[in-house]
C-alpha cells in the first residue's frame, strides 16, 4: 500500500511553508495583511462557486447540524489546543496565538474541497498524482503566502494533510463504490460554505469557528444516502 500523493502534497506544503518563513519580517505587516485578504476574496470566490451546485435543502441541513455538533464537541478549541501545544514542542518564534491561527486555517484551507478527495483516489487506485500535483502547487503557493504572515504554525497542517489524504488512498479501493461523482459534488458543496467561511475570517476577521462546521460533512453523505440517492 502507498500514500504517495498525500507524501507528495505535504512536502510541498513545508517547501512552501518554508520558504514563507524566510520571507516573514521581509515583507511589511501593511503588505502582508494586503496579500491574506486578497488570498480571502480569492478562498471566498471558490467557496462560492463549489457552494451553489450543492442541494440547497442539503446544505442547510447539514450546515445547521454539522455547527451544533461542532459546537456541542467543541472542534475549533480542540483544534487551537492542538496547536498551541504543538508550539510549545516545536516553536519559540510565534505565538500559541498565531501559531494556532496558522495551523487551524491552512489545515481547513488544503483539506476542505473536492481535489483532496478526488486526487487521493486517484493516487490510490491508479498510481496517478496529477489532480494532487495540481493541488500541491496550489497549496505550496498558499503556503508559502500563510506563513510569511501567520508563521510557523502553517507548515504542521502537512500533517493531517498526510493522515487525511493518506486514509482515502490506503482505503480508496472501497471508497469509490461510495464516494460517487454525485455525492463528491454534494461535500465539495459543503466545503465551499466552509471555505467562505474561511475567506471571510481573513479578509473581515469575522473569528467564525469554521472548524466547528466539519460534522456537516457527516450530515451531508447521510442526508445524501437517505434522500437524495
Amino acid at each position: 500500500m502507498r500514500i504517495t500523493g498525500a507524501l507528495i502534497n505535504a512536502v510541498a506544503i513545508v517547501l512552501g511553508g518554508g520558504i514563507g518563513l524566510m520571507l516573514k519580517g521581509k515583507i511589511s505587516e501593511k503588505s502582508a495583511q494586503t496579500v491574506i485578504r486578497a488570498l480571502g476574496l480569492c478562498v471566498c470566490v471558490i467557496g462560492a462557486y463549489r457552494a451553489i451546485y450543492g442541494d440547497v435543502v442539503l446544505l442547510i441541513v447539514s450546515m445547521a447540524l454539522g455547527a451544533f455538533t461542532g459546537e456541542l464537541l467543541k472542534i475549533d478549541d480542540g483544534l487551537r489546543r492542538f496547536g498551541i501545544w504543538m508550539q510549545s514542542k516545536f516553536s519559540k518564534g510565534d505565538n500559541g496565538s498565531s501559531f494556532a491561527e496558522g495551523f487551524v486555517t491552512a489545515t481547513l484551507l488544503f483539506c476542505v474541497g473536492a481535489m483532496a478527495v478526488l486526487g487521493s483516489i486517484d493516487s490510490g487506485l491508479k498510481n496517478d498524482q496529477s489532480i494532487i500535483i495540481s493541488k500541491s502547487i496550489i497549496d505550496a503557493v498558499s503556503a508559502m503566502l500563510f506563513a510569511s504572515s501567520l508563521g510557523f504554525g502553517v507548515l504542521f497542517s502537512a500533517i493531517p494533510v498526510l493522515l487525511y489524504q493518506g486514509g482515502i488512498e490506503l482505503f480508496a479501493g472501497g471508497l469509490q463504490h461510495i464516494l460517487t461523482e454525485s455525492l463528491i459534488i454534494q461535500i465539495s458543496a459543503v466545503g465551499g460554505v466552509m471555505l467562505l467561511g474561511i475567506g471571510f475570517n481573513l479578509v473581515m476577521e469575522a473569528k467564525i469557528r469554521v472548524a466547528n462546521f466539519l460534522p456537516g460533512f457527516l450530515f451531508a453523505v447521510l442526508y445524501y444516502f437517505l434522500l437524495l440517492r
